[in-house]
């Protein structure tokens, strides 16, 4: 189907693929899959020849259609449901001319090919895909025109799925879709008939629908059969081999370097040492592919609150008066909780993540927050509120002033910016660097409360399990809403549903969510929505799960464990870096010329207290060490178990 030999590709004098081979046989569904900005969205305008490549060849299957999202999401008058059907132009195509021809043999091959392209099930199936993507039967019958661009580019998923390509082509399709969406997509593709790329950074996406992964690395296409998973544990796998065979090679190279350094000067080892330096010639390296990036989303621990820090009694919320979006709100929030809110965009999950976070005020009931309370708000249009003429570096000095340069740049580091990326203009980042340096900014208030709407829709798989991590240790409480359902079994302990205008608990888990979304869809139901909290509806949790009671259960009590430790290194860390402020006055007063124009006395007590000082540092350094070292024996413990 698909045949990638050789190809070069440099873009403002990046090379971004060198020699890159693949094949794509028929009927196959491939993940592409790499770090941001490795170039996976440029190979797939290098396939569809939006751009052209400097060497090599790409070379699709004669006459094969090719689908991929269009730049430009319909804004039409006409209905979605007819956007749809056009996007099928042979279809289209056919019943035009059908219209007009005269010719009986013309009319048989038309109303013959009509048939053979099962037209009479068009409106049927398109139908079917907007229901998937959450356009019930009115919506579908609305122009384009009057949604938004998020919806609008919905349409032209479905639209592009509806034409049924022979090579579809998927540029993180998830992305523009919730949980739902999402799920129903994946069931799509698992059962699409024909051949599948698709860019991706959702674990579930690529491990329930493709069957080989390709991973852009080190300017090259390298193939593994399998999904997801069999992809990680194979390539840990050539990894930890590749390092061992370069440490076993640099052993040897040195033996023979040292041979030849020995004897290369003496004429009956003359013959020897040559040989060995033609046998150094020829030794290729094997260079272990090394991590471009380190990121840890180190979230620090809040001061103490008591629960509950957020309270609600019979709230309403919207956004014009009179006409709430949600009401009946009855809820309340503890520092241990880590909760996910599901349902379908548009059911009011933003709207609840702003009444939280004080972006809107209620409309009616009693909102009770801790006076102390401090949130971190994670959206989208956080990444829009960067100023793009300045550094990431600039936005951190500001927020962290008067931190020393060191001191922000560290905490950069941490959020994966090494130096040169920290000074680059925001406007220069992608998506997942403008969402790593976002989460650095709010981390710097120690919130009690994250609020994350949809945080990883920009973010690599590292990234995301990074992101995972982080949200494991912080000692907060967590809202989570996200179309990742690896992200949210990991996460959360608890999940609410927004449905039918309010906010209730839901007693199954994300398993169980994900299979009445499914059943529902199978069904006609219209969207998306399960229609009833888990227990109502009759879903009971399959155990052992890992978003199971027990499982959450556990997860809370391993971090109740861990807190105290994490608060002992916390301060530890606060003391080693006051010591070395401390030291750092002292040493500059030391080395001031002005220092020894005073008594002896003066400068035997600046001494004096020097020594003490770097003593103290000393012993709280070994301390320090003790404790991270006690850590993560206690979490390797934890991870056994």
């Amino acid at each position: 189907m698909l045949q990638i030999k050789d190809v070069t590709y440099r873009v403002a004098g990046r090379t971004l693929l060198e020699d890159a081979s693949i094949d794509v046989p028929g009927g196959h569904k491939v993940g592409l899959i790499g770090r941001n900005g490795t170039g996976k969205s440029t190979l797939l305008k290098l396939i569809t020849g939006d751009i052209h490549p400097e060497g090599g060849s790409i070379r699709l299957q004669n006459g094969a259609k090719l689908g991929v999202l269009p730049q430009e999401a319909p804004g039409g008058p006409e209905s979605l449901l007819q956007t749809v059907l056009d996007a099928d132009i042979e279809r289209r195509d056919l019943l035009i001319e059908a219209e007009t021809a005269e010719d009986p043999n013309r009319i048989a091959e038309i109303h013959i090919r009509l048939a053979d392209i099962n037209a009479h099930t068009a409106e049927s199936r398109a139908a079917k895909i907007l229901m998937g993507l959450g356009f019930d039967h009115e919506a579908q019958a609305r122009p384009c025109s009057s949604y938004s661009g998020g919806w609008r580019t919905r349409v032209a998923l479905a639209a592009t799925l509806f034409a049924e390509p022979d090579l579809l082509l998927l540029d993180e399709p998830s992305n523009y879709l919730d949980l739902e969406a999402t799920l129903w997509l994946e069931s799509f593709l698992r059962n699409y008939p024909r051949t599948l790329i698709i860019v991706s950074h959702d674990r579930d996406l690529l491990n329930n629908v493709v069957g080989t992964i390709v991973h852009l690395e080190q300017l090259k296409l390298v193939k593994y059969t399998g999904n997801y998973d069999f992809f990680e544990k194979t390539r840990a796998e050539r990894l930890a081999l590749d390092a061992a065979m370069a440490k076993k090679q640099e052993a040897q190279r040195k033996h023979l370097q040292s041979f030849v350094d020995r004897f290369r000067a003496k004429a009956s080892k003359a013959r020897q040492a040559q040989s060995r330096v033609k046998m150094l010639e020829k030794m290729k390296p094997i260079t272990s592919v090394m991590e471009e990036y380190t990121v840890n989303f180190t979230f620090p621990s809040p001061e103490p609150l008591s629960s509950p820090i957020v309270t609600m009694e019979a709230c309403e919320v919207g956004y014009q008066a009179d006409l709430p979006i949600l009401k009946q709100l009855n809820l309340r929030l503890d520092m241990e909780d880590r909760i996910a809110l599901l349902g379908p965009n548009g059911n009011g999950k933003s709207t609840f993540a702003k009444l939280l976070a004080g972006r809107l005020k209620t409309q009616a009931g009693q909102l009770a927050k801790s006076g102390k309370l401090k949130i971190g708000f994670f959206g989208q249009h956080q990444l829009d509120d960067l100023r793009v003429g300045e550094s990431a570096y600039q936005h951190l000095a500001e927020k962290m002033a008067p931190a020393s340069e060191s001191v922000v740049r560290s905490k950069l580091g941490q959020f994966g910016f090494n130096k040169d990326k920290s000074d680059v203009n925001v406007a220069q980042l992608s998506g997942g660097e403008k969402a790593r340096l976002t989460f650095c900014l709010l981390s710097i208030e120690a919130p009690h409360l994250l609020i994350l709407d949809e945080p990883t829709n920009h973010l690599d798989v590292d990234a995301r399990e990074a992101l995972v991590q982080g949200l494991n240790e912080f000692e907060g409480a967590v809202i989570l809403i996200s179309h990742d359902p690896h992200l949210v079994s990991l996460v959360a302990d608890s999940l609410w549903l927004v449905s039918n205008g309010t906010v209730t608990p839901y007693e199954g888990d994300i398993e169980d969510y994900k299979k009445q979304v499914l059943e529902q869809a199978k069904s006609g139901g219209s969207g998306n929505t399960p229609n009833a909290v888990g227990a109502a509806s009759g879903a009971a949790p399959q155990k052992p799960r890992g978003n199971s009671k027990e499982a959450r259960k556990a997860r809370a009590e391993k971090r109740a464990q861990l807190a105290p430790k994490r608060k002992e290194i916390q301060k530890l860390e606060k003391k080693v870096a006051s010591l070395q402020a401390d030291r750092d006055k002292l040493e500059a007063l030391i080395a001031d010329p002005e220092t020894y124009n005073k008594d002896a006395a003066y400068q035997a007590k600046l001494s004096s207290e020097l020594g003490q000082i770097k003593a103290a540092q000393e012993e709280t350094e070994e301390t320090w060490l003790m404790a991270l070292e006690e850590l993560e024996q206690m979490e390797t413990e934890m991870a056994a178990e």
